[in-house]
């Protein structure tokens, strides 16, 4: 479901824990580092995809986290198209996203990298929220750090403290 731009409907995922820190993930067989994320799909509304995302990438169900916050509007980033499969190549440009910051009202046994047959991580750590921008791969990086500020407002509803 691209839309007449040429962006894919995403979601992206922030999990943070009490003290403020969020879910890193490494990829799969890679050296970067990313935040949760995945399409939307026809019918579904952004918190629908979010939650379905979470399990099937961190094992984590609904009644594990609380929704903090959420972007006002759609974050976008551009593909480079020797990324974009060759299919796709002239009608899509990259992925448009909602991101949600979550608190994990769960515990980190909770979690769970091998939910889905699918697997997208193979390690997770809890960071400092502002992380390391330059492990995101480069084309992402804007992105991450506008969702970062704008949902840092957020970050303080839900605690423990």
């Amino acid at each position: 479901m691209i839309d007449r731009d040429g962006y894919r409907p995403n979601v992206g995922i922030i999990v943070c824990n009490a003290k403020n820190e969020v879910f890193w993930g490494k990829r799969i067989k890679e050296h970067s580092w990313q935040f949760p994320q995945g399409g939307i799909k026809a019918g579904e509304t952004p918190e629908q995809a979010m939650f379905r995302e979470l399990e099937e990438e961190v094992g984590l169900q609904p009644q594990h986290v609380k929704i903090l916050g959420r972007t006002k509007d759609w974050l976008r980033y551009d593909v480079p198209q020797h990324w974009v499969k060759r299919e796709w190549r002239g009608s899509y440009k990259g992925q448009k996203q909602i991101w949600f910051l979550l608190r994990l009202v769960g515990r980190d046994s909770d979690v769970s990298l091998r939910s889905s047959n699918h697997p997208e991580f193979d390690a997770w750590r809890w960071h400092n929220y502002w992380v390391p921008l330059e492990s995101v791969i480069e084309f992402k990086r804007e992105v991450y750090r506008q969702a970062l500020n704008e949902l840092a407002a957020y970050l303080n509803k839900g605690s423990n403290k």
